[in-house]
């Protein structure tokens, strides 16, 4: 007999240190998940309202069982707590508060007992598991990591990882690119998400840190950190773009990266499917990045609009089909790897545009400032595009212009004032006809055609105004880069309602915050009214608190 139990013993330490071993979790884990599914099984053969323990020593297998009471002076629940004279016959000198031990003796698992035993300990060690493999991973976003290909469900492949399984989406795939399973393969791993039925890692081929991790791993000189991707774009599957600059004056980042006879570039591309990479030396300066961003077109002139953050580019006509790309691809990589809009024009384009705008503006000061149409055209000619322009500059600008004295300056300018407070009043009148409350009027950064704006966004109350969030009302819109003229027609995001006159996110906050702070003026006022009414009801005096 006592060589049986011996045996028991034995087995059940061999079966904790196997389990441990097996699934890479705490031994003591194991054990604990022992003790609980004994405690479970005992409490269904003494009954489950008794508090019941389980003891298994780690070291020798030695298991103790036990029932927990307390010492009370009037017993209200006969399973947990007993009273001072049936405590003397358990523990001599039992007080009323303590906690008394009762041993019990072991048990004999059925197989009903056995297969709830087993499945305790299951559960447990699998909890165990999973959260060993969360702690694993969870640090380890945008690292490569290599492994087998498990199965293919709905177009998702779920990949082996050795210590566990990751997915690669869809959408996160190299298009046209044939998995089979036992293959293979390398992916970066974009997150890691803790959930109910274990962790999910969300793997990736096609983002483009993936593919700057993979350079790190065939430029020494990147993993070294003398060379740097500052910036990288991606069309998986078809073509690519990467921005680099080089520490060292001495090495050269296109041709590390290109490699002997380009073979690690070709590395590159072969781990991404015969996908076509351009390489672009990166540029603080925002014009010659751009330049090179739209390689292999040559490049005219790039002009910068800081408002709108877009960048203008003109071209050759004989280059404007490879500048756009096919399917526009290759702007629209170079918008990703710059991080701005851009438009491409033909050098027809951008004269026919340059000498639209020099017509409109001349109009515009001709009619405005009532000059003749010599004078209008030198204004324009040297860089004034606006009323504001003309009316709050210092007037030595407008003197030194050829032709100009301080006089002529300082007339210009008194009519560009008037002109600007006819458009003002205008504009007034135009949004009191719309029906924009004249509180609409007293918020920060609002100006008169802003308010004619909102009127015809129909938002026309302070309630109107509380209601929109940052980015209704000062969103910049956005368009997909492409060549400007492709693009008539076509439906874009037009932004924020005040989208066009360039205000910031934090003039928009300040915007919203002003117009909602009726709503805790109105909140305070109520509550006032409400306390005031309270104490009329008592009948006592508001001031004095004392009856009259």
């Amino acid at each position: 007999m006592v060589t049986a139990i011996s045996a028991n013993k034995a087995e059940l330490i061999a079966i904790a240190d196997a389990v441990a071993k097996e699934k890479l979790i705490d031994r003591a884990i194991v054990i604990e998940a022992m003790e609980d599914a004994i405690q479970r099984a005992a409490r269904a053969r003494y009954g489950a309202e008794n508090d019941i323990r389980a003891k298994l020593d780690p070291q020798t297998g030695d298991l103790r069982l036990w029932r927990v009471v307390e010492v009370v002076e009037a017993v209200d629940d006969y399973f947990k707590q007993v009273s001072p004279k049936d405590a003397e016959k358990l523990q001599p000198g039992a007080a009323i508060g303590d906690f008394i031990v009762d041993p019990l003796p072991a048990i004999e698992f059925g197989r009903i007992a056995a297969q709830a035993a087993k499945q305790v300990i299951f559960q447990k060690v699998r909890d165990a598991e999973r959260e060993r493999q969360y702690e694993e991973f969870k640090d380890r976003a945008n690292e490569i990591i290599t492994g087998v290909v498990k199965r293919v469900e709905f177009g998702h492949v779920v990949v082996d990882l050795g210590r566990a399984e990751g997915v690669i989406r869809r959408d996160a795939q190299i298009p046209r690119e044939v998995v089979r399973v036992g293959d293979r393969i390398r992916s970066l791993i974009l997150r890691v998400v803790r959930e109910n039925r274990g962790p999910q890692i969300f793997l990736s081929r096609a983002h483009p840190e993936f593919m700057k991790k993979l350079f790190a791993q065939e430029v020494p000189e990147i993993y070294d950190g003398i060379i740097e991707i500052k910036a990288a774009a991606r069309d998986p599957g078809s073509r690519a773009k990467i921005g680099v600059i080089s520490r060292d004056s001495s090495i050269d980042p296109v041709g590390a990266c290109v490699g002997m006879k380009g073979s690690r570039v070709q590395a590159v591309v072969q781990e991404m499917q015969g996908e076509k990479i351009d390489i672009i030396p990166w540029s603080e300066d925002t014009a010659t990045f751009v330049v090179n961003a739209l390689q292999p077109a040559n490049v005219s002139r790039v002009v910068i609009d800081e408002e709108e953050d877009r960048i203008e580019v003109v071209v050759p006509d004989d280059q404007l089909s490879l500048a756009i790309g096919r399917r526009g691809q290759n702007v629209r990589l170079a918008s990703q790897l710059t991080g701005k809009a851009i438009d491409i024009l033909t050098e027809a384009d951008a004269s026919e545009k340059r000498q639209r705008e020099f017509t409109e503006r001349s109009e515009l000061f001709q009619r405005e400032l009532d000059v003749d149409e010599t004078l209008a055209q030198l204004l324009v000619a040297e860089g004034f595009g606006s009323l504001e322009e003309v009316a709050y500059v210092e007037a030595d600008e407008i003197a030194t212009i050829e032709g100009f004295d301080e006089e002529l300056a300082g007339e210009l300018q008194s009519r560009a004032q008037e002109a600007l407070e006819r458009r003002e009043e205008a504009n007034r009148e135009e949004r009191r006809a719309l029906g924009v409350s004249d509180d609409l009027a007293g918020m920060p950064y609002l100006t008169e055609a802003m308010l004619v704006t909102l009127g015809k966004a129909g938002i026309l109350t302070l309630d109107d105004l509380a209601d929109l969030a940052t980015d209704e009302l000062v969103q910049k819109r956005r368009v997909e880069p492409r060549r400007r003229a492709e693009s008539a027609g076509r439906p874009e995001d037009k932004g924020g309602v005040l989208a066009e006159y360039g205000l910031s996110e934090e003039q928009g906050n300040e915007i919203i915050m002003a117009a909602r702070a009726h709503w805790f003026t109105d909140e305070d006022v109520a509550a006032d009214g409400q306390d005031e009414a309270g104490q009329d009801e008592t009948g006592e005096d508001a001031v004095a608190g004392t009856p009259q």
